[in-house]
C-alpha cells in the first residue's frame, strides 16, 4: 500500500485527468494511504496477544489479501479513465463493481474475527485493552456504515421506474450528486450530505482511541493523576463515547442531506450536547478514587496498578 500510494502521488502529478470533479488519482492515492494505517494498525493490535492464533493468522490475512485486491481493481480502473465504485455502465464494470463489494464484505468479517479474539484476551492495562477493543468496534461500525452508499438514489430509483438503464448504483452524497463543490483533501460534498464522513469517523477510531491513549500516558509522566490506571480507563471509555457519539451525528447528519460545514440548528443542538456529555465525563474521569484497604493491605497492587 505503501508503494501504490507512491504511485499515486506521482500521478497526481503527471496525470491531469479528472474524474468526478476530482484528479483521477486521488481516490487511489487515498485508499492506498487508508489501507497502510488500517494494516499497521491491526498488526499492532495483533502483537498486543501474548501468543498468535491460527485463526488471527488466517484473519489478518484474508484482510491483507482482500484490500490488495480492492485496490488492484481501483488502480486498474483509474488507468482505464473509470469510475470504480458505483459503475455498473458495461458488464466488466459491474463485475469490477461486484468483486469489489465481496472484498469489503469478505474484510468486514475477518476484521470481525479478529475483534473477537482481542476480546478474548489481556492487551496490556485496562485502558490499552479497552482503547484496543473499543476502537475496533467503532472501526467494525463505520466500515459497515459504508453500505449505505450503495443504495440507489431518488433519481436512480426514478430512473429504474422509468424502464431506462442507470450507469451508477448507489453515491456518497444524499440530496446532490457526486462531484460538486468539496472540501480540500477529503473531497467531502459542500452542498449537501456525504456518506463518507461518518465512514471516516468510524473507520479511524481505530487509529484514534490508542493514539489518545498513548497522549494520556505522555502526560502522565508530569502529571501524576494520569498515572492511576483507573482515571486512564475512564478517560478512554469517555473518548469512545465521544467518537461512538460523533459517528451517530454524522450519520444523521449526512442521511438528512446536510453539508458536513452547514449544520443546522438541530445538527448544533446535539453536538452541543456531545461535547457537555463528554466535559462532564472527562470531569469525572480526572478524579482520583482513593485507595480501598485491600489495596493498603496488599502493597503489591499499587505496582500493578501504575505499570
Amino acid at each position: 500500500m505503501a508503494g501504490l500510494a507512491v504511485v499515486a502521488a506521482v500521478g497526481m502529478i503527471v496525470d491531469d485527468r479528472v474524474l468526478v470533479g476530482a484528479p483521477i488519482w486521488w481516490k487511489p492515492l487515498k485508499f492506498a494511504v487508508s489501507f497502510a494505517a488500517y494494516g499497521l494498525t491491526l498488526a499492532w493490535m495483533l502483537s498486543r496477544r501474548p501468543a498468535p492464533s491460527r485463526v488471527g493468522t488466517w484473519a489478518a490475512h484474508t484482510v491483507v489479501i482482500a484490500g490488495l485486491i480492492e485496490m488492484s481493481i481501483i488502480v486498474g480502473q483509474t488507468l482505464r479513465g473509470r469510475r470504480s465504485h458505483f459503475n455498473v455502465e458495461t458488464p466488466l464494470d459491474r463485475g469490477l463493481f461486484l468483486v469489489m463489494g465481496g472484498t469489503i464484505v469478505t474484510l468486514w468479517v475477518a476484521t470481525l474475527v479478529l475483534a473477537v479474539l482481542l476480546f478474548r484476551t489481556r492487551l496490556g492495562d485496562r485502558a490499552t485493552t479497552w482503547a484496543i477493543r473499543l476502537g475496533a468496534l467503532i472501526a467494525l461500525a463505520g466500515l459497515l456504515l459504508g453500505g449505505l452508499m450503495l443504495r440507489p438514489t431518488p433519481e436512480q430509483q426514478a430512473r429504474r421506474a422509468a424502464g431506462l438503464t442507470s450507469t451508477l448504483v448507489g453515491a456518497h452524497g444524499v440530496g446532490v450528486p457526486d462531484g460538486g463543490p468539496a472540501m480540500p483533501l477529503t473531497g467531502w460534498n459542500t452542498t449537501g450530505g456525504d456518506l463518507r464522513v461518518p465512514h471516516f469517523v468510524g473507520m479511524h477510531a481505530l487509529q484514534a482511541l490508542p493514539l489518545f491513549l498513548h497522549g494520556v500516558e505522555a502526560l502522565a509522566r508530569r502529571r501524576t493523576r494520569l498515572r492511576d490506571e483507573r482515571v486512564r480507563l475512564r478517560l478512554v471509555l469517555t473518548a469512545a463515547g465521544l467518537l461512538a457519539g460523533l459517528l451517530a451525528l454524522t450519520t444523521w447528519q449526512a442521511l438528512r442531506g446536510q453539508a458536513l460545514i452547514h449544520p443546522d440548528a438541530p445538527t448544533l443542538t446535539a453536538l452541543a450536547a456531545l461535547v457537555t456529555a463528554t466535559a462532564v465525563g472527562g470531569h469525572v474521569a480526572l478524579r482520583t478514587t482513593p485507595r480501598t484497604e485491600t489495596d493498603t493491605e496488599h502493597p503489591t497492587a499499587a505496582p500493578e496498578l501504575t505499570a
